[in-house]
C-alpha cells in the first residue's frame, strides 16, 4: 500500500481571476447529509481542522446541504483563527417551497441566499460563490448581474457555476468573469470532456471536480451498495441500482488490479487520474473519516504514466458506464439552458 509519509499539498491558481487554492479540496456535504448517518459534530470539526493543518484549505459547502446544517458546521470549524487560513466555497440556487424543492436564480433570491450563507458561516465575505443549479426560468445574465453586484459590495470575491452547460457558461462569463466551474468528473463520469472542459479552458476558467471517487464506487466497488443505509442519497441514483452495479463492477475490478500493481489503493489511483487531467483541475473528494482523508491526500504523490492513463480510460469509456448520474428529477448541466435575455426584458 501507499506510503504513510506526509504529503506536501501544493497550491494552484484556480481560474484566471486570481484565486489560489490547495491543489486538492475537501467536499463537506457528507459531514451533514446525503450519505446516511450523521457523524458527531466534534468529530467533523476535528476533521476540518486536520485538513487545514495538512494543507487542504479549499473547503466546499452549500446552503442546500442539510439544508443549512453543513454551512453551520463549517462555520463552527472556521472559528478560532481558521477562517484566515482557508478558501471557502459555498453555493445557492435551491429553495424549499411548500415542501417542494425549486431552482431559483432571480435577483432577490440570490441576494437573500448570500446573506443567509454569510450569517450561517459567520463570515463577511465568501471566497467563491457558485450558482449550484441553473434556473431555467431566469436568463443567466440576470442572475450574474446580481452576483456582480455582490462582488462589488465585497460580499463575494469570486463567482462560479455548478452543473452548467457550455452555452450557459459562455453567457454568464460575458457578464462577469467566471472563476470556476464545478462539475462531476471521475473515471465513471466523463461526459463533460466533450464540450464543457474545452469551453472552460478556452475561457480560462478553473475546473473543480466533485465526486472524483464516484460517490465511493471507485473506493469500494459494487459491494458499496450492500452497506448503504435506507436514507442514503445514493439509493435513488440510477448508477447505484443493482442491475447497473453488476455491469459497472468490471470498471472497479480493473482499477483495483492496476492499483495493486502500483502499490496504492483504488481510490488513490482514481483520484490521481483526476489530478493528471491538468493543472487547472482541483478535485474535492469528501469524507467523514480522517484515515480516508489521509488516503486521499496521498494521491497527490502518485504518478501515472501516459500509457497507464490510456489503460485506465480504456476501462472507463463513456459508453461502458451503465446508468445516469442522477434521477430525472434533479437538474444537471444537460438541462441548464435559460431563456434569452431579450425575453426577460420583454416580460419585466
Amino acid at each position: 500500500m501507499a506510503s504513510a509519509v506526509p504529503v506536501v499539498v501544493p497550491r494552484m491558481k484556480l481560474g484566471s481571476q486570481g484565486l489560489e487554492v490547495s491543489a486538492q479540496g475537501l467536499g463537506c456535504m457528507g459531514m451533514s447529509c446525503a450519505y446516511g448517518e450523521r457523524r458527531p459534530e466534534p468529530e467533523m470539526i476535528a476533521l476540518l481542522h486536520h485538513a487545514v493543518a495538512a494543507g487542504v484549505t479549499f473547503l466546499d459547502t452549500s446552503d442546500v446541504y442539510g439544508p443549512h446544517t453543513n454551512e453551520i458546521l463549517v462555520g463552527k470549524g472556521l472559528q478560532g483563527g481558521v477562517r484566515e487560513k482557508v478558501e471557502l466555497a459555498t453555493k445557492f440556487g435551491s429553495a424549499l417551497t411548500d415542501g417542494q424543492w425549486e431552482v431559483r436564480g432571480d435577483p432577490p433570491f440570490v441576494r437573500a441566499a448570500c446573506e443567509g450563507s454569510l450569517a450561517r458561516l459567520g463570515i463577511d465575505c465568501i471566497d467563491l460563490y457558485y450558482q449550484h443549479r441553473i434556473d431555467n426560468n431566469v436568463p443567466v445574465e440576470i442572475t450574474m448581474g446580481e452576483l456582480k453586484k455582490l462582488v462589488e459590495e465585497g460580499k463575494v470575491k469570486y463567482v462560479g457555476l455548478s452543473e452548467a452547460s457550455a452555452s450557459t457558461i459562455r453567457r454568464a462569463h460575458a457578464v462577469h468573469p467566471i472563476t470556476a466551474i464545478q462539475l462531476e468528473w471521475s473515471l465513471w463520469s466523463r461526459d463533460v470532456e466533450e464540450d464543457i472542459i474545452p469551453t472552460c479552458r478556452e475561457l480560462g476558467i478553473g475546473i473543480v471536480a466533485y465526486s472524483p471517487l464516484g460517490r465511493g464506487f471507485l473506493s469500494s466497488g459494487s459491494k458499496l451498495v450492500d452497506t448503504l443505509r435506507e436514507d442514503d442519497f445514493r439509493k435513488i441514483l440510477p448508477r447505484f441500482q443493482p442491475e447497473n452495479m453488476v455491469k459497472n463492477a468490471a470498471i472497479f475490478e480493473h482499477v483495483s488490479e492496476m492499483a495493486a500493481r502500483k502499490g496504492c489503493t483504488p481510490s488513490q489511483l482514481a483520484l490521481s487520474w483526476v489530478h493528471h487531467q491538468g493543472n487547472d483541475v482541483c478535485p474535492i473528494p469528501g469524507t467523514t473519516k480522517i484515515e480516508n482523508f489521509n488516503d486521499n491526500v496521498r494521491a497527490l504523490s502518485l504518478r501515472i504514466t501516459p500509457e497507464e492513463m490510456a489503460e485506465l480510460e480504456s476501462y472507463a469509456a463513456m459508453e461502458s458506464i451503465h446508468g445516469d448520474r442522477y434521477a430525472s428529477s434533479i437538474y444537471t448541466w444537460k438541462d441548464s439552458e435559460t431563456p434569452p435575455l431579450s425575453s426577460w426584458k420583454a416580460t419585466t
